[in-house]
């Protein structure tokens, strides 16, 4: 793929979506922090069920803390591997207190020091939260971006390297919003919903459906 034709791609995402952001309910960066490691192999709408009734109990290092890891779990048990998020997310909680004065930080390394925090949350967090070009790889982006030919790679390190490289530097901020929608409702794992694509013209995958 050429880059008139992802510039080209980027605009009419863009012009669909112009301030696109995550589905996420969070109203600070601790409490998109908390969102998004409860997030891994969950569901947005299924985390935002259990946020609704923790954060407004519960929305600082401190008060998760003083719920302990039991009082947690009741908020967070309908979540997909609850236990050891409910676990983590403690951890994290004494770390932020102890290592950064109750603040989320804005840097990778600390961010990834974090129990429950890896690569993906990192740069959700610094992008969401921060507004930093970087750009968090998850199973929606990879297959957006293998299947249309955008950036591919064999993992999600090789695709996020790439999308770096070839993303234009206006898009990068909100690219990473705009492909987990397209692959989250259009795009979509099983029958992709290539008739009613705003980009199917340009997209490069060989086997488009009439959807």
């Amino acid at each position: 793929m050429n880059k008139a034709k992802r510039v080209e791609i980027l605009t009419r995402l863009r012009n669909e979506n112009p301030h696109p952001t995550t589905e996420l309910n969070y109203s600070n960066p601790f409490e998109l922090l908390i969102a998004v490691i409860l997030s891994a192999q969950a569901t947005d709408k299924g985390v935002n069920k259990a946020t609704d009734k923790l954060f407004p109990v519960a929305n600082t290092p401190q008060a998760i803390l003083n719920l302990g890891v039991d009082g947690l779990k009741e908020y967070i048990k309908t979540i997909g591997l609850f236990n050891s998020k409910a676990e983590n997310i403690i951890k994290t909680c004494r770390d932020l207190i102890e290592k950064h004065s109750g603040e989320v930080p804005e840097d990778r390394d600390a961010l990834e020091a974090l129990a429950g925090v890896g690569r993906k949350t990192a740069n959700v967090v610094m992008n969401t939260a921060f507004g930093h070009p970087t750009i968090a790889v998850d199973t929606h982006i990879f297959r957006v971006s293998n299947r249309t030919n955008f950036a591919p790679g064999k993992n999600v390190v090789q695709v996020e390297e790439k999308l770096l490289k070839v993303v234009p530097d206006e898009f990068k901020v909100d690219v990473h919003h705009w492909l987990i929608l397209h692959g989250r409702y259009t795009c979509v794992a099983r029958k992709p919903r290539c008739g009613s694509c705003i980009i199917e013209d340009l997209c490069e995958f060989k086997e488009k459906t009439d959807m």
